[in-house]
């Protein structure tokens, strides 16, 4: 069989200064497989930043193992194959002097090295994403110009011309309106169709069940791993536990939206 993509084991961590220390995560287990397309959601404050930074080796581990494609993240050297889109890039482009097509050639730095100048296959490259995200009639327009949308997929863009295998995307909707978030999504699933195994933080549940393969659910632990449908079959009781507040899934039809006593969330 296969080793997952992803696979964390016994992960613990901790922030400390010199008053106080505070728990962020608590033991986490989770698997993540080839082609699968993985929700990780929970409250704000619930650890998915740090599970994140974890995962992509920004921080350190403390306790616990983390294996990526079966090589320990301790080790690992290949980023090359996990494409990464932060949260912050949709206020990435504000003011900023450059076009779509440089910003995405920008992908491929850290492989070729800071100064050396784009050939004719990395050209190809850029044809080849551009075409792939349907952006390739604003390849020479500036991407302060861009709506949200757009931008998102410019960056998507971005992490995918290396052709990683990973994609792991935090909080990549916010700030998007309704429309755009449908046509990311659509993007999503393009990718997902050619086996691109896709790790989503994000907060809203609402609308990721109804995308996802599967769901977990943090909050400092690890308290569901499982298919959508089983995430949505979940009672409200044990969803509000898991959140910390009254909170249930209601379905409009076919769209699922998320509400609680403090509002939608």
């Amino acid at each position: 069989m296969a080793h997952p993509i992803f696979e964390l084991k016994n992960i613990s961590y901790t922030y400390k200064d010199k008053l106080e220390t505070t728990p962020a995560l608590k033991n986490i287990n989770l698997q993540v497989h080839k082609g699968d397309f993985v929700a990780l959601v929970g409250p704000n404050g619930s650890g998915k930043t740090t599970l994140l930074k974890l995962i992509l080796g920004v921080l350190r581990l403390q306790t616990g193992e983390i294996n990526i494609n079966g090589k320990s993240i301790r080790n690992y050297q290949s980023w090359q194959e996990v494409g990464y889109v932060s949260q912050k890039s949709n206020s990435f482009s504000k003011g900023f002097p450059a076009t779509v097509g440089e910003v995405v050639l920008s992908g491929l730095t850290k492989e070729k090295g800071l100064f050396k100048r784009f050939n004719r296959k990395d050209r190809q490259k850029l044809k080849e994403v551009l075409e792939l995200l349907n952006i390739s009639h604003l390849q020479n327009k500036n991407i302060s110009l861009l709506s949200g949308g757009q931008t998102q997929r410019v960056f998507i863009a971005r992490a995918l011309i290396n052709n990683p295998s990973i994609l792991v995307l935090d909080e990549p909707t916010v700030g998007i309106d309704a429309k755009h978030v449908k046509e990311f999504y659509d993007v999503l699933f393009k990718l997902k169709s050619q086996s691109v195994t896709i790790l989503l933080v994000t907060h809203d549940i609402g609308v990721v069940v109804d995308h996802a393969d599967e769901v977990a659910c943090l909050n400092e632990s690890l308290h569901f791993h499982g298919t959508n449908n089983e995430f949505k079959n979940l009672g409200e009781a044990e969803l509000s536990k898991i959140y910390g507040f009254p909170l249930q899934l209601v379905s409009h039809d076919h769209e699922r939206s998320t509400t609680s006593d403090t509002g939608a969330y």
